[in-house]
This record gives C-alpha cells, sequence and structure tokens, in this order.
C-alpha cells in the first residue's frame, strides 16, 4: 500500500501484538499508538485498506 498512514498504523499494531507474545503481558503505551494509528489510517483510507484496517482492529483488539 501506498498510504503512509496505513503502514504507521499496520507498524504499530505489529509492534503492540509482537510485545505481548514477547511478554505475555500488554504495553498500554503501544497499544495506545497503534490504536491512534489506526483511528487516522481509517479516516484516510480506500475502501480495501479500510478492510485491512478492520483486521488490524481485530488482531489489536485480541490483546486487549
Amino acid at each position: 500500500m501506498g498510504n503512509r498512514i496505513f503502514n504507521e498504523a499496520s507498524k504499530w499494531v505489529h509492534r503492540a501484538t509482537a510485545a505481548s507474545k514477547e511478554t505475555g503481558s500488554k504495553d498500554e503505551e503501544l497499544i495506545a499508538k497503534a490504536q491512534n494509528a489506526l483511528s487516522s489510517a481509517y479516516a484516510n483510507s480506500t475502501t480495501a485498506e479500510k478492510m485491512q484496517l478492520r483486521d488490524l482492529q481485530n488482531r489489536l483488539d485480541q490483546i486487549q
């Protein structure tokens, strides 16, 4: 995807989920950054990106 904000959201969700898997606990700061990035990306995305962002949100929800 060429959308920079979408890529940032994906990066933060990946970091938050990876940290959760490594430590077995959630990192509230990473989760908050991921959530903010997802919100920004959703507002500025195409329909196809929105579908992928929903998948990223679901992954984030699993660690919250």
